[in-house]
């Protein structure tokens, strides 16, 4: 009786184990509502309400991308800042990338 009282309790703490383990190592994904309240905070003033301005939509993601992340030069300020160094990830720069290029 012991041993199957341990055998269950056993299954039963490998079970929470293991629904930890993918809990934790599952990565956040950004939702549409995040990426729209980022680029509604960081981006709209400086882009406009359907990223028309100072943003080339021809280019590829992942240039773009790296822009966000790294900043750059304009020919006239203002400059694009590197959003990296305020805590944007490369997760959420190719979220805001997308987001810019559905806008219309």
């Amino acid at each position: 009786m012991m041993t199957r009282l341990f055998k269950v309790m056993f299954v039963v703490v490998a079970l929470i184990a293991a629904s930890a383990f993918l809990i934790v190592s599952t990565p956040a994904h950004a939702t549409d509502d995040d990426t729209a309240a980022l680029y509604n905070t960081k981006c709209k003033m400086c882009h406009g309400a359907t990223a028309e301005k100072k943003m080339d939509k021809t280019k590829a993601d992942d240039v773009l991308i790296q822009i966000v992340l790294d900043g750059k030069a304009a020919e006239k300020p203002p400059n694009m800042p590197a959003f990296k160094e305020k805590g944007i990830t490369p997760d959420q720069a190719k979220a805001l990338v997308g987001y810019m290029k559905s806008l219309k």
